[in-house]
């Protein structure tokens, strides 16, 4: 049965960058859990992030990208551009099915799962099933209204869980200054 959850988005504005992530987990077509907590802060509180896909693989990418933030002392580019690196050429890493979204106050990435890196243009970025309706929304309120990143990312989370049946709106937010 293939696992299906989580909307991830990152926005940023003026000086803000805020994460959020819906707690709706689903297997099938059976939600699972209501509550899982997909964005959490790290090293030193200083770095945001967040994960999409198989959770036992999310967590394992998660661990192996702490560590790399430990060894490069919290340079969130560095640790990025390894964990990538590594994630191509091991073969156990190219097995995991997930995304990670990593911010700090400079810089927001995406790591995927053939171990590209990208960062947007724009400072938004979505991943997940809900990932291109929260990205459309945080978009279209970052063009046309003066709202903060914070009230963005709830209101574009909000919109992600009425249209993507694999999002809920049970949100955790995180967010740096």
């Amino acid at each position: 049965m293939k696992t299906k959850s989580t909307t991830i988005l990152c926005v940023r504005r003026d000086d803000k960058v805020v994460m959020a992530g819906d707690g709706q987990v689903t297997l099938g077509n059976t939600v699972m859990k209501a509550g899982a907590q997909k964005v959490r802060k790290i090293y030193k509180d200083s770095v945001i992030t967040g994960f999409a896909g198989a959770s036992a693989d999310a967590m394992a990418l998660l661990d192996r990208f702490e560590a790399k933030l430990e060894e490069y002392k919290g340079n969130l580019s560095r640790a990025a551009v390894e964990l990538s690196r590594d994630w191509r050429t091991d073969k156990v890493l190219r097995r995991l099915e997930a995304l990670m979204v990593v911010c700090d106050k400079e810089d927001t990435y995406l790591i995927s799962g053939t171990g590209d890196l990208f960062k947007p243009d724009d400072g938004v970025i979505a991943v997940g099933s809900g990932g291109p309706y929260a990205l459309a929304a945080a978009r279209a309120l970052l063009e046309h209204t003066k709202m903060d990143a914070k009230s963005i990312a709830l209101e574009a989370m909000k919109i992600a869980s009425n249209i993507c049946i694999y999002t809920n709106s049970n949100i955790t937010l995180e967010e740096l200054n």
